[in-house]
């Protein structure tokens, strides 16, 4: 029996070996948006993975759109010339790997410390310099104690917009296969699809066709400049979890309207908008999501969210609910987690470079009862 995990998959003209996607994880140890050795070994060692797609952490557009002090960016010719041996080193080691960049600007929720320095907003206790000026689509902080952004004006949203497509250039100039535009977790351009966090009264506020209107824009302008026989698609947060948030009926409707425009597909993930927000979290708890977009908007769709064990991922896929699985934590925990997940459901394990490979000869190829039970 066939196990579809490790099946194929062709997204906006790019074949995924698989359908094992390493999620974005932000590292928080970039200096002034540019790589470190620390990238090189984190994102080396993920390409090992056994993961068809390998998406490089929420890449930030802006050096005011960053999180953190210690976010990666690709907002500077020093940004590119630091990643650029990054993706140099997986495609001269793992060629049949495919490799994405999520490129983001986090708006209201800029200017944050790390998570292990406790998450909350920057002061001027941690630098004369600090907190900087965040952005968003209205004047409303994310907590009382967060810093009032900006409401974006005309010109602001133009120079935000131009920031994506420059990093979409970037992301083309390295030779990344997929784009990702991140528009959920609670920043910039899931601020203007909320409306719990955009309650503007211009063409880019109000309605739910005007919320969508300046993510639709910016990701309409980096399909333009993106190539054609690369794969581009937008990570949404489907509901806000929050009474008066946003709700999946305006998602499917936005994944739609994100298809017409030449997206090839939606990383389906929820929540992070609000501090209020009540989430019901458990194992694949995000999947009903992917799979209504993939049904309503005939779209290719990743699921995210505790999916941890491989016959779990393999259920998934097999069902129809979604076209990938996406996984964070589980290749923090296991970075080899795609290649023994092929052991666990019996299948032929991904290739490994030499150096690695010879882990084979220990643990050979062994067709395994398990693929019975996750074809089931």
């Amino acid at each position: 029996m066939t196990v579809q995990l490790f099946t194929p998959v062709e997204i906006g003209g790019v074949t995924l070996p698989n359908r094992i996607v390493v999620s974005p994880m932000c590292q928080y140890a970039a200096s002034d948006g540019s790589a470190q050795p620390w990238h090189h070994v984190h994102y080396g060692m993920l390409a090992m993975s056994g993961a068809g797609l390998l998406c490089l952490e929420a890449t930030h557009v802006e050096r005011d759109g960053r999180i953190t002090q210690g976010c990666l960016g690709l907002y500077s010719d020093e940004n590119e010339a630091a990643l650029k041996p990054v993706v140099d080193w997986a495609r001269a080691w793992m060629p049949h790997v495919r490799l994405g960049v999520q490129l983001a600007h986090a708006g209201r929720k800029a200017s944050a410390q790390r998570p292990w320095k406790g998450g909350g907003p920057l002061t001027r206790a941690d630098a004369p310099d600090l907190p900087w000026t965040t952005v968003s689509a209205s004047a409303i902080p994310y907590d009382r104690t967060w810093h009032t952004p900006l409401a974006l004006d005309a010109v602001g949203l133009k120079r935000i917009k131009q920031a994506f497509v420059d990093a979409t250039l970037r992301s083309a100039r390295l030779g990344f296969d997929v784009v990702e535009i991140h528009g959920a977790h609670g920043y910039l351009l899931h601020q203007f699809l909320s409306p719990i966090t955009n309650t503007r009264g211009d063409e880019y506020g109000g309605s739910a066709e005007k919320r969508r209107r300046f993510p639709l824009e910016v990701f309409e302008a980096c399909r333009r400049v993106w190539p054609a026989d690369r794969a581009i698609g937008m990570r949404l947060s489907c509901v806000d979890w929050v009474e008066g948030g946003l709700g999946l009926d305006e998602t499917v409707e936005t994944a739609r309207q994100l298809k017409a425009l030449g997206c090839d597909f939606i990383d389906a993930s929820s929540g992070g908008n609000a501090a209020a927000q009540k989430i019901a979290v458990g194992p694949g708890y995000q999947v009903e999501f992917a799979a209504r977009i993939r049904r309503e908007a005939d779209i290719r769709t990743w699921a995210v969210g505790v999916i941890t064990e491989p016959e779990q991922a393999e259920r998934i896929i097999a069902s129809g609910e979604a076209d990938c699985t996406a996984h964070a934590r589980a290749f923090l925990l296991d970075p080899r987690w795609g290649w023994n997940a092929a052991r666990a459901l019996g299948v032929e394990t991904p290739p490994l470079p030499l150096p690695a490979a010879r882990a084979t000869t220990i643990l050979p190829f062994r067709p395994q009862p398990a693929v019975a039970r996750a074809a089931e």
